[in-house]
């Protein structure tokens, strides 16, 4: 027994002296170029890069040396000089060990008499593979590359643009990384479709480090990181400060076998974090913590390290939480106490390579799990490394070289037949367009509308602009900034009519006299970002009479602006309480819930997938001079669930007191989601009061729970709209409360379609205009048995059925409501 324990803690002290020993690297080149002297920066020797005989050591090229001549060559910094090429010019090294590798390239521009560094463009390359093309800077910038080395030398080959002639580097650092710095298993691929294996090699391609964040923690510098690494904050990142709370810890992490280790990532990251901040929130709510990081547009694959240290538990298995990237669930459930061996404080880490859906951000969650304890809800993360895969390999022989103009020759020699033979088929069905007029395609209100030419800087998904203006507002019009401003006296604060998460509405009007609403993101918002392309490509699809117009868009001068029809009556939660506008009557509420109904009922059943909108409330349902609902604010819309799918894995999102509790708890999004917040909007139209009121009593402060518990004891009258009292006929009441409880149901399966309420609503109004308002309870219950449905009619989906011709600005024919008057009234049976 005694020897088995000494065994134990032998083996726990060898891996805790190997995980503190220094890394020492077997190949460890730090150069000072252009320069003669050494430099020490951070306690590492950088040489310069002349040898004993002032010869540069260059294996090949044309060079010279440039100081900077705003600064002495004794100075200590290591950025004094520069080595310039004037033409194709590389170093190279001799490597002591293959494998994984660190490549740092470091530019400070400065101004000589013979040369400006600012202007220079150049490539770079290491053994064939492209690092950088077209580069260029105007301050510091330092450039890491983290790549795999197989041969005895690695030469970095720098190659001037002809516009420039000329290249530069100030210096250069390559150094091994240790044997466990990447691992090939265990990575994740998140794609558009959901998580799987990652089938490839991650250390076979080579990494450009975009990102590098101590979550909860200050500046980590290269002196306090084993690698010489620069950790930032990741403040400037959260998308919501106010739902994260630091945490940190003053006992050094608990490294174990199998997790993470000090090359990895420093102490100082693992010692502190972000956490949910619960301290102002009931346990109702679940939250998630989010990060948004900018990454480049046309970088097409991420690999993404995610680092872990549970420093809040406080015994094991407290804390379970759920992982999520740009809104795929990629960890369910993480429980960092079982992965660790049930030991805490034990760094660990994800590595996961994400698809870009080129928005140019990656975005980054955590939030609790199903099995967290409602006591102990929370989530955290340490850190975030993000880098884009470079995924440009050079030719490194002859041979490939033919091979592939050889495989280039065959593919434009295919495009120029294929190209041909389109061509052909284009002009034969032109004439046939000629001979007959072709029909008119009829939908129930949603037209995607033509589109004319192409998008210039790629906003839409590719050979996609939007269209040029219409009656209905059109869509399509990509405004000039000086148009914007001119349009909205250069964004006078007198003509601001709203703001919002995304940023600052202002009232316009165009050239044309024509009014619109101004909506200008906060400039270089990276939160912004993603709605704004969401918004244009939504509403570049899609054309109804209740879902608000896209008039244009302006995306000039790092300016996010879009444009929509201006509606004169503002959002529906400035009628329902406050002293700007008169009350609204019960039959215009209604008027106004069956159009807003109409709109999110188009979104889900317009195309296969449908669209759910995510964030429908009382401030996103819009009234313009004739009381006419429309449905706005799309940037967090999604694609519906493919047709052999039931629903979207996503992050949440929406707002507080119209979430979809079922949503929250499963991250699984359906058209439901949208049902249940409309069921809180419909008794926010009947009550006039917030969703979500803190002032209130305890059990009043969730207006959707605080109604439902009235309506289920029948007593739904009494907590309606003084301004509604003796206007709404008991039937109609009752039905209207009933169909509000049934969209706020806690399982999706157990809601109305937006069909469903639809139809309903229009009952709603049928039994107001026809009931009697002083009838019996008695009355009103056979009045309203004996208005139902037939059973055959009410449980037909309305988009299977032709009710109404679309005009294509989304207006009918006939309304719904004539319809509906024919089939649910005597007479119309």
């Amino acid at each position: 027994m005694d020897a088995t324990i000494l065994f134990w803690v032998s083996l726990i002290l060898t891996v805790r002296v190997c995980s503190s020993a220094p890394f020492i690297p077997q190949d460890n080149y730090l150069i000072n170029c252009g320069s003669s002297t050494n430099v020490t920066v951070d306690n590492r020797l950088f040489l310069g890069d002349f040898n004993n005989s002032g010869a540069p050591l260059l294996s090949q090229g044309s060079s010279i040396s440039l100081a900077d001549p705003s600064r002495s060559l004794n100075s200590s910094s290591l950025y004094v000089a520069a080595r310039v090429f004037t033409r194709a010019s590389s170093y190279a090294f001799d490597i002591k060990k293959v494998g994984t590798h660190l490549v740092r390239l470091h530019f400070a521009p400065f101004s000589s008499q013979k040369y400006n560094l600012i202007d220079a463009k150049f490539s770079v390359s290491a053994n064939d593979v492209s690092l950088l093309s077209n580069f260029a800077t105007q301050s510091l910038v330092l450039e890491e590359f983290i790549l795999m080395v197989d041969t005895a030398e690695l030469e970095i080959l720098f190659v001037p643009n002809r516009e420039s002639g000329f290249a530069y580097v100030s210096a250069i650092e390559v150094f091994s990384a240790p044997d466990h710095f990447l691992i090939d298993t265990g990575i994740k691929f998140i794609g558009r479709n959901g998580i799987k294996e990652f089938n490839r090699n991650i250390t076979s391609q080579v990494l450009e480090t975009v990102h590098r964040i101590n979550v909860g923690g200050l500046k980590v510098t290269p002196f306090n990181d084993t690698l010489w690494r620069s950790w930032v904050p990741d403040e400037d990142f959260l998308v919501l400060k106010s739902a994260a709370k630091v945490a940190s810890s003053s006992h050094k992490p608990n490294y174990q076998e199998g997790g993470a280790t000090k090359e990895i990532a420093p102490d100082s990251v693992y010692m502190t974090a972000q956490q949910m901040n619960i301290d102002n929130v009931t346990s109702v709510f679940d939250f998630n913590i989010t990060w948004d990081f900018p990454v480049e547009k046309k970088s097409n694959l991420q690999f993404v390290r995610l680092h872990f240290c549970d420093i809040v538990s406080v015994a094991m298995n407290q804390l379970y939480f759920n992982v999520y990237i740009n809104e795929v669930t990629a960890y369910k459930d993480l429980d960092l106490s079982t992965i660790m061996l049930h030991v805490l404080a034990a760094p660990y880490y994800l590595d996961f390579v994400v698809d870009s859906d080129h928005s140019g951000v990656i975005q980054v969650s955590v939030g609790p799990s199903d099995l967290s304890s409602s006591l102990r809800k929370n989530a955290i993360l340490n850190g975030v490394e993000i880098m884009n895969i470079k995924n440009l390999v050079l030719s490194q022989t002859g041979k490939r070289k033919k091979h592939l103009w050889v495989l280039l020759g065959s593919i434009l020699g295919g495009f120029v037949v294929l190209s041909l033979l389109l061509l052909a088929g284009l002009f034969v069905l032109n004439c046939r367009k000629g001979k007959g007029k072709g029909k008119r395609t009829e939908s129930m209100g949603w037209t995607p509308l033509r589109v004319y030419g192409g998008s210039s800087r790629g906003t839409l998904s590719e050979g996609t602009a939007l269209t040029s203006p219409g009656t209905n507002g059109g869509l399509g019009l990509k405004f000039r900034y000086v148009d914007i401003q001119l349009a909205t006296n250069n964004f006078d604060k007198k003509l601001i009519i709203g703001s919002g998460g995304f940023g600052i509405v202002y009232k316009g009007t165009l050239r044309d006299k024509r009014k619109v609403a101004v909506k200008r993101g906060v400039p270089g918002s990276r939160q912004g970002l993603p709605e704004f392309h969401t918004e244009i490509t939504i509403l570049s699809k899609i054309r109804h009479r209740h879902l608000v117009s896209l008039v244009g868009y302006c995306e000039e001068q790092s300016e996010m602006i879009l444009v929509y029809e201006y509606m004169e009556k503002g959002p529906l939660k400035s009628h329902l309480y406050g002293a700007k506008f008169p009350p609204l009557s019960w039959k215009q509420r209604l008027e106004i819930c069956i159009g807003a109904a109409r709109g999110i009922h188009y979104l889900h059943t317009g195309s296969a997938q449908g669209i759910i909108h995510r964030d429908i409330k009382s401030t996103n349902i819009l009234l313009d001079e004739n009381y006419v609902a429309k449905v706005a604010d799309f940037g967090l819309s999604r694609d519906g669930p493919c047709l052999d799918e039931t629903h979207v894995s996503t992050g949440v999102k929406g707002s507080f007191g119209y979430l979809d509790p079922e949503y929250f708890r499963r991250q699984q999004l359906t058209d439901k989601s949208d049902v249940y917040s409309f069921g809180v909007v419909l008794f926010e139209v009947l009550c006039a009061r917030p969703a979500v009121d803190p002032l209130l009593a305890m059990e009043q402060v969730n207006l959707g729970e605080w109604a439902l518990q009235w309506q289920k004891k029948g007593l739904l009258e009494q907590i309606i709209d003084p301004h509604l009292r003796g206007q709404i006929k008991p039937s109609s009441l009752k039905k209207f409360g009933e169909t509000a409880e049934k969209c706020l149901a806690d399982y999706g399966i157990d809601r109305p379609s937006m069909g469903d309420v639809l139809w309903n609503l229009e009952h709603v109004l049928q039994l107001q205009e026809n009931g009697n308002l002083n009838e019996s309870s008695s009355e009103r219950d056979a009045n309203s048995s004996e208005q139902q449905m037939p059973a055959e009619i009410h449980h037909t989906p309305l988009s299977n059925m032709r009710l109404e011709r679309d005009n294509g600005d989304g207006a009918s024919d006939i309304s719904t409501s004539q319809v509906f008057s024919q089939l649910v009234t005597n007479e119309g049976r």
